[in-house]
C-alpha cells in the first residue's frame, strides 16, 4: 500500500490522528512542524515499507565507513588544539565545534553497535569500543538497550528513551522528586542523556545471564580507560584542564545528545502509543522524525538526524541515509513528519512534553496540577500559512 491509495486533500488539515482507525486527533502547530502528517493504515507492515528501498542504500562502503573515521577523528584533534590555543573568551567557541565532534564520534560507534560500519563483527566492536570509551559508554550495554528502544520506539511504557512521565507517578512524587522531573522535562532536559547513560548501562541487574559477559567486558573497558585517563589528564593538566578539554566537550556532546534523541521521538502531537494501538511500521515510519540541523552539524555528525530510514532500517549506513530518505519521501512522504530544528520549535517541545495524556498526546506539569474535572487543555492549532 502506497500513499497513491489516499485523496491529497486529507492531509492539508491541523490534526493528526494517532491512527486510522481511530477518531482522536492531535493539534499540530503547523509554523513549527509543518503539515500534519496522515495517519498510517494499520495493515502496512514494516516489510512493506523496506521493500520500496533501492537495494543499494544498503550497501557498506569501507572507504566511505573509513571516511567517517578520519573526518571525526581530525575534527576531535582540530578542536582539541583549538581549546588549547583559545583565550578564555574564545573557549565556549571551542567547546561548542569539540562536543559536537564528539558526538561524531559516538556516531561512528552507533554505526558499529547497528554491524552497517562493516560486515565483520569484530571491526564493528573493536572501532565501537574505541569509539565510545572516551565519552564512558560501555559499547555492549549501550548497543542492547539501543536496539531495544528501535524494537519499541514510542511504545507507551516500553521504550527506553525520553517515556513521557504518567499522570499518576506525578501526582505521588515528592516535592524534591518533582523538581528533578521538571528540570529533566524541561530547561535542563539537555543534561537528560546523562542519566540515562548511567541508567541504562551500568547495572548488570538491566542484562539476561547470556549478555553479562559481554556487558562486563565493555564495562571493564570503560573502567580501564577511566583508571588510566582521569589521573593521567590531573597530572599533566590538573582540574582546570580536565574540565577544559574533557568535561566541557562532554557536556557539549550531551547536549547534542539529548536533543537529537528528544526530537526525534517527541512533538507535541507524535504519541506514545499503548502496546494495543502500536505498530512496529507506525512507530519507525510516522512517529520517528527527519529534523534538518544546521549543514555543519549534520557534516560533523554524519547526517545521523536523517533518522526516519535509520529507524525503518538500521542495516542503512549513516552515508546513505539522505538517498533513502529521499526514496521513503517519494513513497510514503505524507505519512512521515520532517522539521527543520529552531530554537522556537525545542523551547515548545520542552514547555509542552511533559505527561503522557491519551487525549492530546502530552500536557505540560502545570496543567497536572489543576483537578482533573476541571481539565480543559487543548492546544490551538496554528493559522494556516498562505
Amino acid at each position: 500500500m502506497t500513499v497513491s491509495n489516499f485523496s491529497p486533500q486529507i492531509h492539508q488539515q491541523h490534526r493528526f490522528s494517532r491512527g486510522a482507525e481511530k477518531a482522536k486527533q492531535y493539534v499540530v502547530n503547523e509554523k513549527l512542524y509543518g503539515r500534519a502528517p496522515l495517519p498510517l493504515p494499520k495493515s502496512v507492515t514494516l516489510a512493506q515499507v523496506i521493500q520500496t528501498l533501492p537495494k543499494d542504500v544498503f550497501t557498506k562502503n569501507m572507504r566511505k565507513a573509513w571516511q567517517q573515521v578520519v573526518i571525526t577523528y581530525s575534527a576531535v584533534a582540530l578542536s582539541m588544539y583549538l581549546i588549547h590555543l583559545a583565550p578564555w573568551y574564545l573557549l565556549p567557541l571551542a567547546w561548542v565545534l569539540s562536543g559536537t565532534a564528539c558526538t561524531g564520534l559516538f556516531v561512528v560507534g552507533h554505526e558499529c553497535g547497528h554491524m552497517s560500519f562493516a560486515r565483520q563483527r569484530w571491526l564493528n566492536d573493536l572501532v565501537g569500543i574505541v569509539s565510545f570509551v572516551p565519552s564512558l559508554y560501555p559499547f555492549e550495554s549501550w548497543r542492547i538497550q539501543h536496539n531495544h528502544h528501535h524494537a519499541n520506539t514510542n511504545k507507551l511504557h516500553v521504550d527506553n528513551a525520553w517515556q513521557p512521565f504518567q499522570r499518576d507517578y506525578w501526582l505521588s512524587a515528592g516535592p524534591i522528586e518533582k523538581a528533578i522531573m521538571r528540570q529533566v522535562k524541561g530547561s535542563f532536559y539537555w543534561l537528560a542523556s546523562i542519566g540515562h547513560q548511567i541508567k541504562e548501562h551500568f547495572f548488570l541487574s538491566s542484562f539476561t545471564p547470556e549478555q553479562r559477559p559481554r556487558v562486563k567486558f565493555s564495562l571493564a573497558c570503560v573502567y580501564l580507560f577511566a583508571a588510566v585517563f582521569f589521573p593521567t589528564m590531573l597530572y599533566n593538566v590538573g582540574v582546570w584542564g580536565l574540565i577544559k578539554f574533557w568535561l566541557m566537550p562532554f557536556i557539549g556532546y550531551h547536549f547534542w545528545m539529548s536533543s537529537f534523541t528528544l526530537i526525534h521521538h517527541t512533538l507535541p502531537h507524535l504519541p506514545f502509543l499503548p502496546e494495543s494501538e502500536w505498530t512496529d511500521a507506525q512507530a519507525r515510519l510516522a512517529l520517528t522524525v527527519h529534523c534538518e540541523f544546521p549543514a555543519w552539524v549534520e557534516f560533523l555528525c554524519h547526517h545521523i538526524n536523517v533518522h526516519v530510514p535509520h529507524h525503518v532500517s538500521t542495516s542503512i549506513p549513516a552515508y546513505n541515509l539522505r538517498a533513502a530518505h529521499r526514496a521513503l519521501l517519494d513513497q510514503w512522504g505524507p505519512y512521515m513528519t520532517s522539521v527543520e530544528f529552531s530554537w522556537a520549535m525545542l523551547r515548545d517541545i520542552t514547555t509542552k512534553c511533559h505527561i503522557y495524556d491519551e487525549d492530546v498526546a502530552y500536557v505540560p506539569f502545570e496543567h497536572i496540577e489543576q483537578p482533573k474535572s476541571t481539565k480543559s487543555f487543548e492546544r490551538p492549532p496554528s493559522p494556516k500559512l498562505d
